[in-house]
């Protein structure tokens, strides 16, 4: 990671994007707080992260809101609507900085946060949105470490979360009966680099399972009762079960195989809905449009079985 000292003798160099007072929030990481210093122009001695060659970076319009997600390669080009950004000119530059296309028209070059790129992934079914998918981690106790599997891979927008959250230290298993968007998700992870965080296995879900004494256990799939059995036998004991289905019917019939199952407890049921507000100072008030229902969240834990 290439790091640039930015003082008054670069003023005319790099002036931040955003007001000086969020340079902290702009470079959480390589702010450096001891020794700050102003000058007259009230610009202060930061250290920044400029970009490399071989980076994945957003680069977002500022004008009409829309953004490309690209890896940086020499040579490489962006073409976009308003002109064309030569990934040259990017690699060195601060990120967070302006960049121009061309034909002159304003870009901002940022790091992509994990909701934008499971948001531009290549896809050909529908990603669990990211209301969902931050609660099922959090719900579901995956840390740094964890082993995790999930039955219905899609085209790899959990994958991408959960193997960005368990670690080089821990491991995701992802079944899909379809090859096709089992090759798809392993796509999207090589671009990413998260390849080697998950196996991808390509088998009905109700067949079984390889691992064992897993942390948790996500089925993002049309009948999850189908597979409870399987699930408990690849779960350690008290480990956790997520499972979101679209329907009150699926629902219905979800919970009624959870609740005569010896191997499952403590079984919850919720559903969440988001709000964005506009962020106009002058009219502050929710957008017209929610992020209503994309399903429903189900979680239980794994209990040791009297019965064996």
């Amino acid at each position: 990671m290439h790091a640039r000292k930015v003082s008054r003798g670069f003023r005319f160099l790099f002036r931040p994007a955003f007001s000086t007072d969020l340079v902290a929030i702009c470079f959480p990481v390589l702010y450096y707080q001891p020794g700050v210093q102003r000058s007259e122009s009230g610009i202060r001695e930061v250290f920044v992260r400029l970009a490399s060659e071989g980076d994945i970076v957003l680069i977002y319009n500022e004008r009409d809101g829309k953004y490309f997600v690209r890896r940086l390669t020499s040579g490489g080009r962006l073409q976009t609507h308003t002109g064309e950004i030569f990934h040259d000119d990017l690699i060195g530059t601060p990120i967070g900085s302006r960049v121009l296309t061309h034909l002159g028209s304003p870009y901002l070059l940022f790091l992509p946060t994990t909701d934008e790129l499971v948001r531009n992934l290549k896809r050909r079914s529908q990603i669990i949105f990211p209301k969902d998918a931050g609660y099922l981690v959090m719900k579901l106790g995956i840390v740094p470490g964890s082993r995790v599997l999930e039955a219905g891979t899609g085209s790899g927008g959990l994958c991408v979360i959960l193997a960005s959250i368990v670690g080089s230290d821990g491991q995701v298993y992802s079944y899909d009966v379809r090859e096709d968007m089992s090759r798809l998700a392993a796509e999207n992870l090589a671009f990413l680099g998260l390849d080697d965080r998950v196996t991808f296995t390509v088998r009905e879900a109700a067949d079984g399972f390889d691992e064992a004494d897993l942390d948790a256990v996500i089925l993002d799939m049309l009948e999850p009762w189908r597979v409870l059995e399987a699930a408990h036998a690849a779960l350690r004991g008290g480990g956790m079960l997520g499972c979101l289905v679209p329907t009150v019917n699926q629902l219905t019939r979800l919970i009624a195989n959870l609740k005569v199952h010896p191997g499952f407890g403590f079984i919850e049921a919720e559903e969440l809905l988001l709000r964005p507000f506009k962020t106009l100072p002058e009219r502050i008030r929710p957008e017209d449009r929610i992020v209503g229902h994309t399903g429903y969240l189900v979680f239980a834990r794994a209990l040791v079985r009297s019965d064996r």
